[in-house]
């Protein structure tokens, strides 16, 4: 245990309320009621997380989310082999190929090494082959899950207390509490829920809306982090949770001080009230379970999509760079070193420094390096990565956790798109100034995704119970 890094990370949340407002549109108006009660409210969070007896609740509400998760690969198991497969494993048998699984992975390729009885580990499985049978299934799971817990109303009055809690001590707008709320459970549908109040908000509340959208991760994406990282951190999805929830009053502050307040929004001071449908236009709970498995397919077409382009993308590049380097030096030897991911580590350096990581060059990198390549390749590979440092010990326990808290976000450049287009389409008068709000909007986002990593650096004092070890 280093105490300095600890204050490092009390520091940080500080430089990074600090950045923020450097960047303000209007650095005379600073909203310390909103930065008070806002990091008060994430610095409580943690406190419950990691330090108070309550942190054994969490640790409950963890194996239940496992037991979720679990229950999620029965689909995939099916389809993919059979209940002993060790593409989709299940936690109860002896990992092994079954029939279908063996088909997929000879005609694809080989994905792993043979050994005596050819069967499959995770430790000579390819992690791609993992996703892609594994995690992708999950999103379609989660996401009709949390339509059905939508249509049930079991999710609106979680949605609504969050609400009432960051409008009354923030004093921010009920509509921009209402939708930040929302952004805990779902993404881009939070902001239907404020669709009638949209056209007429705030330069302000827009930017923090968005903000929300890129700095929290849908229910539907936890499973994906999660199965990547529970081998070496059992208890991963408690802190996805907690991360999600402790995000949004992040996302609050810096948006507002990067683009104060200015003028009354037409919902400060209440919660707008959804219009309520009747019974016979509401979908039955099957139809909504259906749809929202979908809206999962295509969310896991979309993912797929991304990651092959931006990863072909990036490697294409970074063929260039090696190419470069055959040119006499010393141009040559700078191009040895030059890699996309290089030159993202490098600027995000002084980011990561401020969560209070590490105080070791390797590590302060390695992290450096995840962080900065989320913004082209989104969280997942770098949260691969991740796992896979920790597995060979080059990462500490500290790194692995704060760097978990720091990945979970969607601030990378493909939800930009998603995002701004969404809203857009739902106030297309305004689609301009989304445009331009979008990319302060994706650096709110960032920095909020950081300040949760440094509010779990600030409260980890070394117990590896904490990672669920």
């Amino acid at each position: 245990m280093n105490l300095l890094l600890n204050f490092i990370s009390l520091i940080g949340i500080v430089i990074l309320c600090f950045i923020a407002w450097l960047g303000s549109e209007n650095r005379l108006v600073i909203p310390w009621k909103v930065i008070f009660w806002g990091i008060g409210l994430q610095l409580f969070i943690g406190l419950l997380i990691f330090v108070l007896p309550t942190r054994d609740l969490i640790a409950q509400i963890n194996n239940l989310l496992n037991a979720v998760l679990d229950a999620s690969e029965a689909g995939a198991r099916f389809l993919f082999g059979g209940s002993d497969s060790a593409i989709v494993p299940d936690p109860n048998r002896i990992v092994g190929p079954g029939p279908a699984a063996r088909w997929i992975v000879r005609t694809v390729g080989t994905p792993y090494v043979e050994i005596p009885g050819d069967r499959l580990t995770p430790d000579n499985l390819n992690l791609g082959f993992i996703f892609a049978f594994r995690s992708l299934p999950q999103i379609i799971f989660f996401s009709g899950l949390i339509s059905l817990l939508y249509r049930l109303n079991i999710i609106q009055p979680i949605v609504k207390l969050f609400a009432k809690i960051f409008q009354k001590t923030m004093n921010i707008s009920g509509a921009e509490s209402l939708s930040g709320a929302a952004n805990i459970f779902v993404g881009i549908e939070s902001a239907i829920a404020v669709k009638p109040y949209l056209q007429d908000m705030t330069r302000s509340e827009l930017c923090t809306i968005l903000s929300c959208c890129f700095g929290s991760i849908a229910s539907s994406i936890l499973g994906i982090y999660a199965v990547i990282l529970r081998p070496t951190f059992p208890g991963i999805t408690g802190h996805l949770v907690s991360a999600s929830i402790m995000t949004i009053p992040a996302c609050f502050v810096l948006s507002k001080l990067l683009i104060p307040e200015t003028e009354p929004p037409k919902t400060l001071g209440h919660i707008p009230s959804e219009k309520k449908k009747e019974n016979d236009q509401l979908p039955n709970p099957m139809d909504s379970l259906m749809n929202g498995g979908i809206d999962g397919v295509k969310m896991a077409v979309g993912i797929v999509a991304v990651i092959i382009v931006i990863l072909g993308l990036l490697a294409l590049v970074n063929a260039i760079f090696n190419g470069l380097a055959n040119l006499p030096s010393p141009l040559g030897n700078i191009f040895q070193i030059i890699t996309v991911q290089n030159i993202l580590g490098a600027i995000f350096l002084p980011l990561t420094f401020l969560t209070g990581v590490s105080l070791e060059w390797n590590e302060l990198w390695q992290v450096s390096i995840l962080i900065g390549r989320r913004l082209f390749e989104t969280s997942i590979p770098p949260y691969f990565t991740l796992a896979q440092l920790k597995a060979a010990g080059e990462i500490s326990d500290r790194g692995l956790l704060i760097v978990s808290y720091v990945l979970c976000g969607f601030t990378h450049i493909a939800s930009y798109g998603i995002f701004v287009g969404g809203i857009s389409n739902l106030i297309p008068s305004r689609r301009s100034e989304l445009s331009a709000l979008g990319w302060k909007a994706l650096w709110v986002g960032t920095l909020a995704t950081l300040m949760t990593g440094c509010v779990a650096g600030l409260f980890d004092f070394g117990d590896p119970t904490i990672l669920g070890l």
